[in-house]
């Protein structure tokens, strides 16, 4: 008997079954654990990843025009669809749904739509950790980033409704702290924001001839009415003791590989192809440099001949229409025979280019007030092209000089002899015309000078993240007469990119939208 009970002792036969029974309860609880986590990560994830997806594909419509915000709830609705599962209510779609959108009156750049929570913003917190609510756009330490209108519109913040989620294991640690609640909530917010840049640009930027202006008119504005569109500009290049005020002119750091000096830098300028790419969230200028090689960098696109043996490339060729007022010899630019460096050039009556503004009252004689001269005998139209017809509208419109070389071009009357013997035509002796560009066009970066200036930048030498106000482009009037420092640029504003532009730069743009958090 007593050899059975020592037997019975020693045997160890099925003693993980009472191991295991012992341990099933805890067995069973981490792996209701490791399923309840698991649920939960996948259900953040959708939520996150459909907020995300939404904010980049509203933020992609926040390019500072007028309807920015339409543009936007219109692809939040219809070009994103994404789904949230293993929540309490199984497969939930995360999408604005059909309904009307809730606008608080008080908060009108924050909005309800089905699932989706979003607030258009100005700016964003610099830390991530501070949280803005997403209905009224104000975040914890009560700063207010909301925008104001789609126009100044830069970010935008999406949240997802919270989904309910009730965990299987009955004792779980949730986000309210309470170590007993099964069930609570998942939500997830984004915020993206526009970006945007341009590629091809010349290495130019132009202080805001519009900053501050004292009748209240905006750049915007100057785009979009014609009475301020043709309005000429007197352009200085800033450095030498001249102040980065309206109307001046600098230049930015040119593409890698390009070079440093002042050749290097014209070329730049001078060429029918730039690799300059710049963004709008912040330029860096360059030290002032020689002005000689620019002005050749500017007057070759009107087949003037750089001097030496710059610019000697097809690359660096001529506008299709050249027309200046100046001839060489009587022969109406050179009569082909030659490419006249400037000081061959002969200018004036009986010869005459785009006339300059009659008065210029504004930006201390700087900027004209668009009433120059077109019709009418011994004006513009009637000494180069003498009786040919032009649009009756401007009988009563003037339009901008821009607008005028562009019908020259569209209506074949760039080789008509003026009185002088001017032609519109480069001389053939001068590389072949470009026309894969328009080369009277000079684009550059539009910054507001004076606030730049105000913080201490020193835009004459070496400043960085310069944020832009826009791109633009600008029509060259005439050459730039002197290769001196004080030398003027006279251009008229065409268009700009963003807000209130006309889209003829939109081939440059590079915009993209980008998650911030």
């Amino acid at each position: 008997m007593l050899r059975v009970i020592r037997t019975f002792w020693r045997d160890q036969r099925g003693i993980a079954l009472i191991l295991v029974s012992i341990m099933l309860p805890a067995i069973i609880g981490l792996s209701l654990l490791a399923i309840d986590m698991s649920r939960m990560n996948n259900l953040h994830n959708d939520l996150q990843q459909g907020a995300d997806a939404l904010a980049l594909a509203a933020a992609a419509e926040l390019n500072g025009r007028s309807d920015a915000w339409t543009r936007a709830e219109n692809a939040l609705t219809n070009l994103v669809a994404n789904d949230a599962t293993f929540s309490d209510a199984g497969i939930v779609a995360l999408t604005t749904g059909s309904g009307a959108t809730t606008v608080d009156p008080t908060y009108p750049a924050c909005r309800l739509k089905g699932q989706v929570w979003w607030c258009f913003l100005k700016d964003i917190p610099a830390s991530d950790a501070t949280v803005i609510v997403p209905s009224t756009g104000v975040d914890v330490n009560g700063v207010d980033h909301k925008a104001a209108n789609a126009t100044e519109t830069r970010f935008i913040l999406v949240r997802v409704q919270p989904e309910t989620f009730t965990s299987m294991f009955p004792v779980f640690v949730s986000s309210s702290g309470n170590s007993t609640d099964t069930s609570y909530n998942v939500s997830a917010v984004s915020v993206a924001g526009f970006t945007s840049g341009v590629c091809d640009f010349t290495p130019v930027f132009i202080c805001n001839p519009y900053e501050n202006d004292p009748d209240g008119h905006t750049l915007e504005e100057a785009v979009s009415n014609p009475a301020l569109h043709r309005r000429l500009i007197e352009l200085r290049k800033v450095g030498n003791g001249a102040a980065a005020g309206p109307g001046n002119f600098g230049f930015l750091e040119p593409p890698e590989g390009v070079g440093n000096g002042a050749q290097a830098l014209a070329q730049t300028i001078a060429t029918s192809k730039p690799l300059g790419c710049y963004s709008a969230q912040g330029v860096s200028t360059k030290t002032g440099q020689n002005a000689g090689p620019v002005q050749d960098a500017f007057n070759v696109r009107f087949g003037i001949r750089a001097s030496g043996s710059h610019f000697n490339s097809p690359e660096y060729g001529p506008a299709a229409n050249v027309r200046k007022g100046a001839v060489t010899g009587g022969n109406g630019n050179g009569g082909g025979n030659q490419c006249p460096q400037y000081n061959q050039l002969t200018f004036g009556t009986p010869n005459m280019g785009l006339p300059r503004d009659q008065t210029t009252p504004y930006m201390n004689g700087r900027m004209g007030a668009g009433d120059y001269l077109l019709l009418g005998v011994g004006h513009y139209w009637s000494v180069n092209f003498g009786s040919a017809s032009y649009p009756s509208s401007w009988d009563t419109t003037t339009p901008t000089r821009y607008d005028v070389y562009r019908y020259e071009i569209a209506h074949g009357l760039v080789g008509t002899a003026s009185a002088g013997g001017e032609v519109g035509t480069p001389p053939s002796a001068c590389q072949p015309p470009v026309t894969s560009v328009d080369r009277r066009l000079i684009y550059g970066a539009i910054l507001n000078c004076n606030a730049l200036e105000a913080e201490n930048n020193d835009l004459s030498g070496h400043s960085t993240n310069l944020p832009v106000e826009a791109f633009g482009s600008f029509f060259l009037t005439e050459p730039v007469s002197s290769a001196s420092d004080d030398a003027s640029v006279f251009v008229e504003l065409v268009d700009i990119t963003g807000r209130g532009g006309q889209g003829t730069l939109d081939n440059f743009l590079r915009d993209e939208a980008q998650l911030y958090r």
